[in-house]
């Protein structure tokens, strides 16, 4: 693992895998970088919803998923820190199918974004053990695609109410 390295617009561009990694560059937010990733998925989303519907969006999270565990482990193995906070493709993955889930307003968007903070910040058990345990690229994404599971759920029963 290299030295511990602060990630900016040169690291950014540098490579198309960190310009993911980062989360097209919110993950440069010196304060709550997660919060500012998880935020960019949505007009990542809408753009996404240009040209798929939103159960193919909710369904291309699998491979993005899949993609982001060597996309995610480059880029802390560059910065020096496995599970740096710039890196922030795993919340914008994980987000994904939370907004294609909610109903396509503002309001559910919000649901969404807000329920995946709370779980993504608390990480309540097994959430936090997979945060400790589980390292590399592997563990970036697993515990943000476990935080999402537990919104999903909220989600799921507040969906007639987001209209």
């Amino acid at each position: 693992m290299a030295a511990i390295r602060q990630p900016d617009l040169r690291f950014l561009l540098q490579h198309p895998y960190h310009f993911l990694a980062l989360g097209f560059g919110s993950g440069l937010s010196p304060k709550a970088p997660g919060t500012f990733g998880s935020l960019a998925a949505i007009p990542f989303y809408l753009l996404l919803s240009l040209i798929c519907p939103a159960w193919l969006i909710a369904c291309l999270a699998v491979p993005l998923f899949l993609w982001g565990i060597p996309i995610c482990g480059k880029a802390g193995d560059e910065l020096g820190v496995s599970d740096h906070g710039a890196i922030v493709w795993d919340e914008i993955v994980a987000m994904l199918p939370l907004l294609a889930m909610v109903p396509q307003t503002v309001l559910g968007w919000a649901a969404a974004f807000v329920l995946f903070r709370i779980f993504d910040i608390l990480k309540p058990w097994p959430i936090r053990w997979v945060d400790a345990k589980v390292k590399g690229g592997l563990g970036v994404m697993l515990d943000d695609v476990l935080a999402a599971l537990p919104a999903a759920a909220i989600l799921y029963f507040l969906n007639p109410y987001l209209h």
